[in-house]
């Protein structure tokens, strides 16, 4: 996903509306484990400010963040569950399949989302390449300049090393014309199966959820074809309220998640202060029509207190 522009652009905040059976929960934001810009610790500390409840950290094809993420959320009183973000290739388009309340020893988990991540760095070198064809040569190099896992190297850490060294203006510049389909650093990459990123999280103890369903673009069929195999393959959630649904996409996907009688999550996939639109905890509540996800993580969430 390209991340959101950075700069001149105030978080959304939403107040939070209580209900007696939902929770300010925000189960998907982004480390520097990944490609956010903040520590596990201090994600934590800016969830329990925003007025969090429950949280997840939801770094991409890794859980080496969880522990700290854990430990962090404990000292300061932070109910906590388990997250990752699978990268999951389906009709040719990259999908993603949050899992929630696993086990983050899980050996088999663990070895799926190392595989899944092996393809990168030569991913990055090919997108490096186009790059310098374009003019602009050692992108690569500038790149991991941002990367905290260089496992982990992605078209965001390419986008903020453009913006700091003056090639582009903001990060959805640089996504528009270098690092989508079609311009000079994209790389198309085969990630997870389905079947596979679904079966690593229920086998690990968690719950699979299809990450942001309004961002994929697929027809009608095609997404009736991903929801039906997700739900075939053990699938059990989809996030409705998230950072890059509109109001009129959560009406769509709460009738989705009924449809396929899926719970429905909530996560603002925070990346970063200043880059994203949606700060963590400031999402508005799930339709009471609806059955929350983290009801059925009830034996797996971390309690602070």
């Amino acid at each position: 996903m390209p991340p959101h522009a950075r700069g001149h652009r105030r978080l959304r905040t939403i107040p939070w509306v209580t209900s007696p059976h939902q929770l300010n929960a925000d189960l998907h934001c982004h480390s520097s484990v990944s490609d956010g810009t903040l520590q596990p610790e201090e994600l934590a500390a800016r969830a329990q400010a925003n007025g969090v409840q429950l949280w997840a950290l939801t770094d991409h094809d890794e859980i080496g963040g969880q522990h700290r993420a854990q430990q962090a959320a404990a000292r300061i009183g932070l109910d906590y569950v388990t997250g990752t973000e699978v990268s999951v290739t389906f009709a040719d388009v990259t999908v993603h399949i949050v899992g929630l309340g696993f086990d983050p020893d899980d050996a088999t988990l663990a070895g799926g989302l190392a595989a899944t991540r092996g393809g990168r760095r030569e991913r990055a070198m090919e997108m490096s390449d186009g790059l310098a064809k374009a003019g602009i040569p050692n992108a690569y190099d500038g790149a991991l300049k941002y990367v905290g896992n260089p496992e982990l190297i992605s078209r965001t850490h390419f986008a903020r090393h453009l913006v700091d060294s003056g090639v582009c203006h903001d990060t959805h510049e640089v996504f528009r014309k270098f690092l989508v389909e079609g311009k000079p650093g994209y790389v198309p990459h085969r990630w997870a199966r389905l079947r596979d990123a679904v079966e690593w999280i229920t086998q690990a103890g968690g719950l699979a959820v299809i990450a942001h369903p309004a961002r994929y673009k697929f027809t009608a069929n095609e997404e009736y074809a991903l929801f039906s195999e997700f739900k075939a393959h053990g699938g059990r959630g989809v996030e409705v309220v998230t950072g890059s649904h509109s109001s009129a996409d959560a009406v769509r996907y709460t009738e989705t998640a009924l449809e396929f009688d899926l719970l429905a999550s909530r996560g603002s996939d925070f990346h970063s202060p200043t880059e994203s639109h949606t700060d963590l905890g400031t999402l508005p509540p799930l339709s009471e029509r609806l059955t929350p996800v983290w009801s059925a993580l009830e034996s797996r969430i971390q309690r602070a207190s």
